[in-house]
């Protein structure tokens, strides 16, 4: 049987209900939605879906550095946009990071925690 190990960075924000940053077992990386926190504050990002999408990309790449990983390793993406009119300017920074196409779902949500606009959860391979 695989270990489990539990995944935390305190360069990424904290886990606000009863589940943990993320999990490895059996070499694969499974990482909780990620939303747009600023984790040495614990606010918000500011401004529009560019500017949270970046925020939210910056905590993923935390947890990843974290995990002995990468951008170039996530395997499987599950987006959520608050309005699918924010998909193009989303898109445009989503594939400026995640340049080897990860398999992906992006979908339209009533909301997301704190008002959010985006959320990025990911499954990602450990580096050999």
């Amino acid at each position: 049987m695989s270990e489990i190990r539990t995944i935390f960075t305190d360069r990424a924000p904290a886990a606000i209900g009863p589940y943990s940053q993320g999990k490895a077992a059996g070499g694969f990386l499974y990482f909780s939605g990620q939303i747009p926190i600023v984790p040495e504050t614990g606010a918000l990002e500011q401004g529009g879906v560019t500017r949270q999408t970046e925020r939210v990309i910056a905590n993923i790449k935390a947890l990843l550095e974290a995990s002995n990983s990468d951008l170039d390793h996530v395997v499987k993406t599950l987006c959520f946009l608050t309005d699918m009119s924010d998909f193009q300017d989303f898109n445009e920074v989503y594939g400026r990071n995640f340049k080897s196409a990860p398999a992906r779902s992006c979908v339209a949500v009533s909301g997301l925690p704190k008002g959010a606009l985006v959320e990025i959860e990911v499954i990602a391979v450990e580096r050999g």
